[in-house]
């Protein structure tokens, strides 16, 4: 077998396969994460010296994860339920070899697997969250240009699948910028809220006691300073509030791409072409196609987040002071998420960078239902004049006989230009386009 005898590169994963966020999620990067974890830990520890600095500074140097076999830690994982375990024995002798055995016997004093598998979590999700959040303001940053542009341009308003009455595209683009900024302004409040992990055996803390620290408490802080993160304000082993969070904003991002992606979807169909994706994917059979791949990846993230984050939801309900299952069930679902959104973040700004729009064919839809699309202002214009039973029969007379209500001599002295009946489209596109 090739391909590093099976990997999970992505060869049915398009929508995050070479990705950025492909990269912080591999199994390399938790490698990475679970050894920063542990190194942090033993230098917070040789801070409030628990723990001598020089074993700080071997558990630090040797916990690089291309010293360590990721295939060989994955299976002997499964005898002991989590990576950790061998890990920390792999870690310990790495030390111990290369600079003693005194400092080999530092490395997870006095933390519990959870603790760093939990903190390495945080960590994971915090490099790829900081990828998304770049892509989300870049993504913003694009729709924002055909908003202003097409400010006042008239297209039909579409609801239940049927034209309605005339908007703009402005409009719909200042709203799928909306959207693109709440998920922002969520997975930021997010990514600056993630907690390291530290409670010991069963959340008391109570082995740093007995190592000698004369209070326990102040430890957590000091890891999640070594970590970036925020100090959590108790052991959360079964308090799975982090992981909800997460969750729902990444649940939360992959829908409002999701929007935007299946407008272009629909917008782009050939008997609409209001929009097309910048560039376009080829078939296996049909030359003459312009598939827009960004918006199906998008679209097909968007259905899978959903399911995952229920998932993470689920395993709030964490028995005791550490579950069995419920924690191990968040492991593949949270990886599989921010790979999901990642992937779509990177699509999102490719799409909206590359977005065409098409005025001219947007325009000519608004005549196919013959003047009808301004039917909502006749009804109010004529009801003064002809009272409001006789305007709806006329309305409903005229659609009936579906011909142009140019046509009707009713109607002569009547403004039947769609694009003149917008409503306040440029002005809530204008006050949408202030937010930053």
């Amino acid at each position: 077998m090739t391909s590093a005898d099976g990997d999970d590169t992505g060869l049915l994963a398009p929508g995050w396969a070479g990705s950025p966020a492909a990269t912080a999620t591999g199994d390399t990067a938790w490698l990475q994460a679970l050894l920063d974890a542990e190194a942090a830990l033993t230098r917070a520890q040789a801070v409030l010296n628990l723990v001598p600095s020089g074993a700080a500074r071997a558990v630090t140097r040797a916990a690089d994860a291309g010293r360590f076999d990721v295939r060989s830690l994955a299976e002997r994982a499964r005898a002991g339920g989590n990576p950790v375990i061998p890990l920390v024995g792999d870690l310990t002798k790495a030390v111990g070899e290369e600079y003693g055995e005194e400092y080999g016997s530092y490395v997870h004093r006095g933390a519990t697997s959870q603790d760093i598998v939990d903190t390495a979590s945080m960590l994971v999700a915090a490099r790829t969250l900081d990828l998304v959040l770049g892509d989300l303001d870049r993504t913003a940053a694009a729709l924002a240009r055909p908003a202003a542009e097409h400010r006042d341009t008239a297209m039909p308003g579409r609801t239940l699948t049927q034209h309605a009455v005339p908007t703009t595209f402005g409009l719909k683009a200042a709203g799928w910028r909306a959207l693109v900024l709440d998920a922002r302004d969520r997975v930021r409040t997010v990514r600056d809220s993630l907690p390291a992990q530290l409670g010991g055996a069963a959340g008391t803390l109570a082995a740093f006691g007995a190592y000698g620290a004369s209070d326990p408490t102040a430890l957590p802080a000091a890891y999640a300073r070594e970590l970036g993160l925020r100090a959590p304000d108790l052991p959360w082993h079964t308090l799975r509030t982090p992981v909800a969070d997460l969750a729902g904003c990444l649940a939360f991002t992959a829908g409002a791409l999701g929007k935007v992606a299946v407008d272009v979807l629909t917008l782009s169909r050939t008997e609409i072409a209001e929009v097309a994706e910048g560039s376009g994917g080829g078939s296996s059979a049909m030359p003459h196609k312009s598939n827009p791949v960004r918006s199906t990846l998008i679209a097909s993230a968007a259905r899978r987040a959903p399911q995952l984050a229920a998932t993470l939801y689920g395993s709030m309900a964490a028995e005791d002071e550490r579950p069995a299952g419920a924690w191990h069930a968040e492991w593949e679902p949270l990886r599989d998420l921010l790979r999901l959104v990642g992937g779509a973040a990177r699509d999102a700004v490719e799409l909206a960078e590359g977005l065409r729009v098409r005025a001219d064919v947007m325009r000519a839809h608004l005549d196919l239902t013959h003047g009808l699309i301004v039917s909502e202002r006749l009804s109010a214009e004529l009801a003064p004049v002809l009272g409001r039973a006789r305007a709806k029969e006329l309305l409903t007379r005229l659609a009936a006989e579906g011909r142009p209500l140019a046509e009707a001599p009713e109607l002569a002295d009547v403004d039947l230009d769609p694009t003149h009946y917008t409503g306040s489209a440029g002005a809530l596109t204008d006050r949408a386009l202030e937010r930053r």
